[in-house]
């Protein structure tokens, strides 16, 4: 009898010791079963090497100032040597005060956690600042909650594996650089830059105690929204307290700082902004869509120049950039007042004189079917007729440009047309003529609200400033500057009608003048003459000669300008004057380089 009591309790005590251990030898199972990709793949050695990371592509001036950045995430790595102490410290302090001293996975903040979520209270996240870049790089869907448990096994996995490849350096680095701050700030050095204005180096105590403590959650303690100044003020004093805790900082200088109000420098990137906007939106629809087409990364797939971090370094000036963008702004802010007042004149403003108001009409109704609004009521069903009913009689509330700032106004969008199609509009380029550099590019007024490139894209006729052209045929086929012609009225005859231009004054009329006088006064008549004794076909020889690649038509009046040619060639065909001769091709891309460095190719 005392025998099989003993027996039953050995077996009482084998079942429970059963019972007690199956959950952990379970756990482990677990463990390695998801370790051998049983429960789905898990990131390779190769991807954990090399982790896809959307990295924007940043456009540098010839003086080394970034001009502007092509994303769909706007990030731009930061090296751990750019990193300033504090940032480092503070993230250690609040997300993983041990992180210097475990691999990847830290149980006794993961047993302090769960004894804490089970008193009832709680004593700290488990997851660790290596856990957490897992859970960002290789981020899984998951919906119930055995997917769940072993989301976070693979996340405890992949943190390991990431131990073993990165130095604890790299590791904070990588953090950093993922997280999303918000406002298109993704990573430690947009954040820096779109928020205080500043490097992470730069970055003071208290503004690198904000930034970590946005880590926790970046729409609730963002600064930003002053609603929530006063929570990102008590976070952010969080952080600094947990700094004091584990000896980064000393309680007297966390006295001092957590009084200190949050002080942005709020910036946020945006492509209407910054410098030479019209450049950049070129640069990138057109020249860097062709170029990446035509490159193939390492994998043989072509770039992206919103994902693979590219440098692209130009010959654009910032300083002269700057001053040119100064200048457009002054000298069309006085041409438009005198356009204005022009305008009160005109009974079919903002359209010439000889414009009908059928004409005009129509030129707005072109413009019309440009808008969002058109497209929109299209896709409603709306017809032609009904949409410009609408256009004409519905007010709406509306922001618009105007020079003196931005105007809050209700007007029909047929006025908005009107209103816009009376600004003048205009293109800038400077040149080095030697080199073939651009160094200044403005294309229009306002790129916000005029997207339209009046630098490249756009061509006008191009006028008197045509003309040197055709006197330097006529010096290149052995007339001298010096050569006198009369200046009177010279007739074309042409297939359909006799073409007799006309002076715009009678000054010198009847008069012999030389042809470099001819020139400087834009005298008509002489440049008449000029291309009458070659021909309009020399002449737009010698123009292609000289870069301009836009279409001219053989005829006599191109003389006088009415050729439509973009400002982009006009200036590099007339910097051949400037370089002795000899003509020097436009470019304004000098080198790009992918995100190591490595140069893809120079210019």
């Amino acid at each position: 009898m005392g025998v099989n009591t003993s027996s039953n309790f050995s077996k009482y005590i084998k079942w429970l010791w059963i019972l007690i251990l199956s959950p952990f030898v379970l756990f482990i199972l677990v463990v390695f079963l998801t370790a051998w990709n049983v429960f789905g793949e898990l990131p390779s050695v190769e991807e954990l090497q090399n982790p896809k990371s959307n990295l924007a592509s940043v456009v540098y001036s010839s003086d080394m100032k970034v001009l502007g950045k092509f994303y769909k995430e706007n990030r731009t790595n930061a090296k751990f040597s750019d990193l300033n102490p504090y940032i480092v410290n503070a993230l250690k302090a609040t997300e993983d005060a041990r992180f210097d001293e475990h691999s990847g996975v830290d149980f006794k903040a993961l047993l302090r956690a769960i004894s804490g979520i089970a008193g009832g209270g709680s004593k700290g996240g488990g997851s660790t600042i290596s856990q957490q870049l897992a859970k960002m790089l290789f981020p899984r869907k998951d919906l119930n909650f055995m997917e769940l448990v072993l989301k976070k096994i693979k996340e405890w996995i992949v943190a390991a594996r990431l131990e073993r490849n990165y130095t604890k350096d790299e590791i904070m680095t990588m953090y950093l650089n993922k997280f999303d701050y918000l406002n298109l700030a993704v990573g430690i050095k947009s954040a820096s830059q779109i928020y205080f204005a500043k490097t992470p180096k730069e970055l003071n105590l208290q503004e690198s105690a904000l930034l970590v403590g946005m880590c926790q959650n970046p729409a609730l303690y963002n600064p930003v929204n002053k609603k929530k100044v006063e929570r990102a003020t008590i976070r952010r004093n969080v952080v600094l307290l947990q700094m004091v805790k584990y000896n980064y900082l000393s309680r007297a200088e966390y006295d001092s700082l957590k009084v200190i109000p949050i002080k942005l420098s709020f910036s946020p990137e945006d492509h209407n902004d910054g410098l030479a906007p019209y450049f950049r939106e070129y640069l990138r629809d057109v020249y860097l869509k062709e170029w990446c087409e035509n490159h193939k990364r390492p994998d043989g797939k072509p770039y992206d120049v919103y994902r693979d971090g590219l440098k692209i370094y130009t010959s654009i000036d910032s300083r002269m950039q700057k001053y040119a963008e100064e200048s457009v702004e002054e000298h069309l802010l006085e041409l438009q007042k005198l356009f204005w007042k022009e305008l009160k004149n005109k009974k079919n403003a903002p359209f010439d004189w000889r414009i009908t108001k059928d004409e005009g009409d129509q030129i707005l109704r072109s413009a019309m079917k440009r808008t969002d609004r058109y497209r929109g009521m299209k896709k409603e069903g709306k017809s032609d007729g009904e949409i410009e009913a609408s256009f004409k009689s519905e007010k709406v509330d509306m922001r618009l440009f105007s020079w003196r700032g931005e105007i809050d106004t209700t007007l029909t969008p047929w006025d908005s047309i009107k209103y816009y199609k009376s600004f003048l509009q205009t293109g800038f380029m400077a040149m080095e003529p030697q080199t073939g550099h651009v160094k200044a590019w403005v294309g229009g007024i306002n790129h916000k609200y005029f997207k339209y490139d009046h630098v490249k894209v756009g061509t006008r006729q191009v006028g008197s400033t045509f003309k040197p052209f055709v006197y330097a045929l006529a010096i290149r086929e052995g007339y001298s500057p010096c050569h006198k012609v009369a200046n009177v009225k010279t007739c074309i005859e042409g297939p359909a009608k006799t073409w007799c231009p006309d002076n715009s004054d009678n000054r010198y009329n009847g008069k012999e003048v030389t042809l470099r006088f001819a020139l400087a006064q834009s005298i008509n008549y002489v440049s008449a003459w000029v291309i009458k004794q070659f021909g309009p076909e020399a002449v737009i020889n010698m123009v292609k000669q000289m870069g301009v690649t836009s279409e001219i038509p053989a005829q006599y009046s191109i003389a006088l300008g009415s050729a439509d040619i973009s400002v982009f060639e006009m200036v590099g065909a007339n910097s051949t004057f400037a370089n002795n001769g000899t003509y020097t091709q436009p470019i304004f891309v000098t080198r790009i380089e992918d995100k190591n460095g490595k140069v893809l190719e120079e210019f």
